[in-house]
């Protein structure tokens, strides 16, 4: 703990010339690898072809990106970027939301299934399946980037942040809330839950992502009251925050769906 809370960790891992390994990009990757295995598993469990889920991957990793990208500048940071358009291409900086990346792989499923004319939801559900663990790794990416953390505090698990990463009116304090941890902590135990539900019994199709729409935004309608980075505000509630009651609240109503469905 005492090595956690004095510990300042550098984004970059190793360095030689014009190549570069930086720590984001490592725990991203990591959790994505992590993620995919496990869905090509639970897959070839369910009849399908765990080649496809590789193949699949890929495309949602690269239009996941883009989409988090994109959500990150227009609606989280358009002020910045606006002024440093320059800074858009950097993602190895941070600056990926999650709920672009939900939003962009969404998009990339629906037109993907939609040529390999498969059922939509039976792989949203595999997707969603993965997505939990994937996050709680690739949240240490924020950690070694200095980004992600809460309020200032003295508990023995603060983290230490440089000065030259702490928010202006916090520039006098050493020690501010692990955020990346906690969520990173909740996504795990999203994980595990997602993975219980489907060892008891056959669910519907659809069971898995409403489950995890309901879990995730929950988390992060949580998180938000810790964060205190800047984000866009809607009157006194971050904006994060409320798409992320939406999406809480869209996941529930879609599991109330469900179960009156099979009923």
């Amino acid at each position: 703990m005492e090595w956690f809370h004095n510990y300042l960790p550098q984004p970059i891992l190793w360095q030689f010339g014009f190549i570069t390994i930086r720590w984001y990009g490592l725990m991203v990757a990591s959790g994505l690898f992590l993620a995919i295995l496990i869905v090509a598993k639970l897959a070839k469990k369910r009849g399908k072809n765990p080649d496809d889920v590789y193949s699949l991957a890929l495309w949602l990793a690269i239009f996941g990106v883009i989409g988090a990208r994109l959500y990150d500048v227009f609606i989280i940071d358009l002020n910045y970027f606006f002024y440093h358009p320059q800074d858009i291409i950097k993602i190895w900086q941070g600056g990926l939301a999650i709920h672009g990346a939900i939003i962009g792989g969404a998009i990339t499923l629906i037109v993907w299934c939609k040529n390999k004319k498969e059922k939509f939801l039976d792989w949203l559900d595999l997707a969603a399946y993965g997505l939990p663990i994937g996050q709680a790794i690739g949240r240490f990416g924020n950690f070694f980037n200095q980004e992600l953390f809460g309020w200032p505090t003295d508990w023995p698990w603060g983290i230490h942040i440089a000065i030259n990463n702490r928010p202006e009116k916090f520039i006098d304090y050493s020690y501010f809330q692990p955020a990346f941890l906690y969520e990173s902590i909740l996504n795990l135990s999203l994980f595990l839950l997602l993975f219980f539900l489907i060892r008891k019994k056959t669910r519907p199709a659809g069971f898995l992502v409403a489950v995890y729409l309901t879990g995730y935004g929950l988390i992060r309608f949580v998180m938000e009251f810790i964060r205190i980075d800047e984000t866009a505000m809607i009157g006194d509630f971050r904006w994060p925050q409320i798409f992320s009651l939406i999406v809480c609240v869209g996941g529930l109503g879609w599991l109330y769906f469900l179960t009156r469905k099979k009923v």
